[in-house]
């Protein structure tokens, strides 16, 4: 199946121009520890709807050890969370939902197109699709490892209840 169109080059992304570092997003996301899975967001156009983050995948990831032995992949899910989590900085960095905290709603559509492996950088790129401030968030996503796609699909976020960070 072919990727969809591009959201955004990711040969175009200036990864020296950081628009939040870790510190920046831990501010915003309640997501700490094994599950931290930003290391920066280098792009947020909240007219445009698209925003860009990256991680960079390390040997000391959680999953490292077992996923798997002697040649480490990182988990879909895992790709997915990082996703979500460059969505969710983008809801509520410019303050688009009446939360603090948003939570998947749902995957669509998701297609794993490549490998992500430690010493990589995951860049994710999204772009929200359908913004109901109260119920739900709709994004597409699409994640890159040098250039080349690894992961794409559709995703929902919904207000959680709590204060978040």
């Amino acid at each position: 199946m072919p990727a969809a169109e591009l959201i955004l080059d990711p040969h175009a992304i200036d990864f020296d121009r950081v628009v939040a570092d870790l510190g920046a997003v831990r501010e915003l996301l309640p997501q700490r520890h094994e599950m931290e899975q930003l290391t920066a967001i280098v792009h947020d156009d909240p007219q445009a709807g698209i925003v860009a983050g990256y991680k960079d995948v390390t040997d000391d990831e959680f999953w490292v050890r077992g996923h798997m032995p002697g040649n480490p992949l990182m988990p879909g899910v895992i790709m997915c969370e990082a996703a979500a989590q460059v969505c969710s900085y983008h809801v509520i960095a410019n303050r688009l939902m009446e939360t603090n905290v948003i939570g998947f709603g749902g995957l669509d559509a998701v297609r794993f197109r490549g490998p992500v492996r430690p010493g990589d950088r995951l860049l994710v790129v999204a772009e929200r699709l359908r913004l109901r401030p109260r119920t739900i968030v709709l994004c597409r996503f699409q994640l890159f490892v040098d250039g080349a796609m690894v992961c794409d699909g559709q995703m929902r976020g919904i207000p959680l209840p709590g204060d978040g960070v």
